[in-house]
């Protein structure tokens, strides 16, 4: 039996996406327009955030290529077989080809068979692989590549009013989180139970809010003592101990849009030098939160708390950039680059952008005051202002968590 390298499966009606038509029309045609000014015949997508930005559908990889080809006249998602008719019911606006694994490289047949004919295609740089592209070449021969990554990521650095509305309810979900580790949180109580508390209360509140929604890859981040020293490090079983440092770390995940809520806590009681770092990572904070504004360069921010930092000899404990973009993001997929508040990023703050505001320091074990401080709000730039749409408190007042 020959079996087919390629397959429609239309099964079930489309679901309701998380943006409504007029949202995907808008994006899908200032894409469009991009082409056509720019002469660009076809592009194909293969990156988690520019699929999902343009279509609604957010794949799960495991190994297997995923893309969407758009012209001036389709706008096609390609899928893996494995995923049967869920991509094409997501696929707000178009079609879905599914290529199957009955034999080798499947995945770029179904790329020739939907922009075979195109001249200048464009693909993301900063996400094909050398074999990918090696393999694309092959496939469409006549073709001339061009970056399709930095412009499109430029469209999604400007959010639209249902994609802040959509952030605003993922950081009130962060926030619900937060509540519910603050509550779960207990000398003598490992990482992972508090993490379990808040990410579960955090599923819970999407269900309600988002019932046509799907529910994927919300996560919690809770670290204590040593393990506070990275801000992405894993959740463990170690045990809060009295006096202990602790990070908190809230990411609900919506229709693959990233929030964030991220605290330094203490255990109990707070030592001198703990509270003194404390004190000046909130500084910085209050300081950077007033900064972000309409018409200010991101490198400027980046280099005025630099300076407080400085004046306290606690610039060399710093740990990366002090804040960056929202939208359709991820611990595993994509980020906006050209976005984040360090001192080579010359972009000007504009309204629609989502930005945060998330200083941090980390002193090694063996020193005074060891481990990582790290405070996170969520701010919305608009015409009339900024919003800062994170509620949960931060700051030794409220931090300070006794059983």
């Amino acid at each position: 039996m020959q079996m087919p390298q390629t397959l429609n499966i239309p099964n079930g009606e489309k679901v309701r996406g998380m943006f409504s038509n007029e949202e995907m029309t808008s994006r899908q045609s200032r894409l469009r327009g991009y082409m056509a000014a720019h002469d660009v015949d076809a592009v194909l997508f293969t990156s988690y955030h520019n699929i999902n930005y343009f279509s609604d559908f957010v794949y799960c990889r495991f190994g297997r290529d995923y893309g969407l080809a758009v012209t001036q006249h389709i706008h096609t998602t390609i899928t893996a077989n494995i995923d049967g008719g869920q991509p094409y019911r997501r696929n707000a606006l178009g079609d879905n080809l599914v290529y199957t694994d009955w034999q080798k490289d499947n995945f770029f047949h179904a790329v020739k068979s939907l922009i075979g004919g195109a001249r200048r295609v464009g693909v993301e740089f900063d996400h094909l692989s050398l074999q990918n592209l090696d393999k694309l070449k092959a496939a469409l021969p006549d073709a001339e590549f061009v970056d399709i990554g930095v412009p499109t990521m430029k469209m999604r650095m400007i959010k639209s009013a249902e994609e802040i509305a959509l952030i605003k309810q993922g950081a009130r979900v962060a926030d619900v989180g937060g509540a519910a580790i603050r509550d779960a949180i207990g000398v003598g109580v490992p990482e992972y139970e508090v993490a379990l508390a808040g990410t579960q209360a955090m599923v819970r509140e999407i269900a309600k809010t988002f019932p046509h929604g799907e529910l994927m890859d919300t996560w919690v981040w809770f670290q204590s003592g040593i393990n506070t020293d990275g801000a992405h490090n894993p959740v463990t079983s170690r045990k809060i101990e009295a006096g202990d440092i602790l990070s908190l770390n809230t990411f609900p995940m919506i229709g693959g849009y990233y929030t964030a809520l991220e605290r330094t806590l203490f255990s109990e009681h707070v030592s001198d030098r703990h509270l003194e770092l404390w004190e000046l990572n909130c500084k910085v904070h209050r300081r950077g939160l007033e900064l972000i504004k309409a018409g200010t360069r991101c490198c400027d921010i980046a280099h005025e708390l630099n300076e407080i930092f400085a004046e306290q000899d606690a610039l060399q404990y710093r740990t990366f950039g002090y804040g960056h973009s929202f939208g359709t993001l991820s611990h595993y997929y994509g980020r906006e680059a050209g976005l984040e508040l360090r001192e080579d990023i010359e972009t000007v703050l504009e309204p629609g952008m989502v930005v945060s505001m998330e200083p941090m320091i980390m002193l090694p074990e063996g020193m005074p005051g060891a481990g990582g401080y790290r405070e996170h709000d969520i701010l919305v730039i608009s015409d009339s202002g900024v919003e800062n749409i994170t509620r949960f408190p931060f700051g030794p007042e409220h931090n300070i968590i006794k059983g």
